[in-house]
């Protein structure tokens, strides 16, 4: 064990779980500050797996996902910086990819969450993001324009 491991475990090893975490969120900003995003991709792909062992993602996914929301009313918090970077505010950069990377994303996201959810609450689920999708994907459309992205719906879907 290096001098710096020997460092860190004694100074880390008796931090309590409130301090650890209040340590984390000061260095974040200063840890970060100076990488590119390759670099901070990187990392995640090292880091993730070490974070999420013994971790239940079908109950942790929906929890973190509502705390990042909460501040949908007021234009914060994670609705606030999506209706941003969607192109309905001031994103810088960002109004191209973020529908671009929600399209690739979600499907994948779906192809490994459905199959763990019980089949009542997965056939709730369904029905509420189909009708979601279909009333967002054919708006603005006339009604000819709708009929025939339903015909194309139904037509993948039945094949």
């Amino acid at each position: 064990m290096s001098a710096m491991d020997e460092m860190m475990e004694a100074m880390i090893g008796s931090m309590s779980k409130e301090d650890k975490q209040d340590m984390m969120n000061t260095m974040m900003g200063k840890f970060f500050a100076d990488m590119t995003a390759e670099d901070k991709q990187r990392m995640m792909e090292q880091m993730m797996p070490k974070m999420m062992e013994g971790i239940n993602m079908m109950e942790m996914m929906p929890k973190m996902m509502m705390s990042m929301m909460g501040g949908a009313e007021s234009g914060s918090g994670m609705m606030g910086m999506m209706s941003r970077m969607m192109g309905s505010g001031q994103g810088t950069g960002m109004p191209a990819m973020m529908p671009n990377m929600m399209t690739r994303m979600m499907p994948h996201c779906l192809n490994m969450m459905l199959p763990g959810i019980p089949k009542e609450e997965r056939v709730e689920f369904v029905l509420n993001m189909v009708t979601t999708l279909m009333e967002q994907g054919s708006a603005g459309m006339s009604d000819e324009e709708k009929n025939e992205f339903v015909a194309k719906i139904l037509e993948r879907v039945t094949r």
